[in-house]
């Protein structure tokens, strides 16, 4: 399954990305200064959000392209299913 992130999406899975990357960097900050360990797991929820957030707008255009190859009639039956079936295993691993 090919990912075809147009301009606006690529730059806010990006964004959310690298604000994960910047919350865990300060988890790791804070774990190793000995911070509260309710300031520590809060960030640390933080950056699983943002995480989750970025896998589910990438399953979304995922989701998006399959629906828009079977409506321009681009795919078998096989194929649409095959792609559904994978598209369901990638969202239920990030519930």
């Amino acid at each position: 399954m090919e990912l075809d992130l147009a301009g606006a999406e690529l730059k806010a899975v990006l964004n959310r990305l690298r604000r994960a990357q910047g919350q865990i960097s300060g988890v790791i900050r804070m774990i190793e200064e000995g911070r509260d360990c309710e300031e520590v797991v809060t960030q640390l929820a933080a950056a699983s959000r943002a995480l989750d957030r970025a896998g589910f707008a990438i399953i979304a255009t995922g989701l998006q392209q399959c629906l828009t190859d079977v409506e321009d009639g681009r795919g078998s039956g096989e194929d649409r299913e095959e792609m559904r079936g994978r598209l369901e295993k990638l969202f239920l691993s990030l519930a």
